[in-house]
């Protein structure tokens, strides 16, 4: 999956970064799923793309984010899955 920028809301207590850590998930965890994806899907409740692969500990993780443009993602959420 080509891209170059991701944008995490660092600060913001409501942002992507706080949203993550709710599911026991790190931004270098999506990392890991957004460099080497093994599935590609559509989410059932939001409709945004979604990508399913592994973190470097070996955890399955889900990952829903949206494409902003052709070079920059925006990860909404992420959360392990079996």
């Amino acid at each position: 999956m080509p891209w170059c920028e991701l944008i995490w809301e660092w600060d913001e207590e409501g942002g992507n970064v706080a949203h993550i850590a709710q599911h026991g998930v790190s931004p270098e965890d999506v990392e890991d799923v957004l460099e080497n994806p093994i599935q590609y899907e559509k989410s059932r409740s939001s409709g945004r793309s979604m990508v399913f692969g592994y973190t470097g500990d070996g955890r399955r993780l889900a990952v829903v984010y949206e494409q902003l443009d052709d070079m920059t993602l925006y990860p909404v959420t992420a959360y392990e899955v079996e």
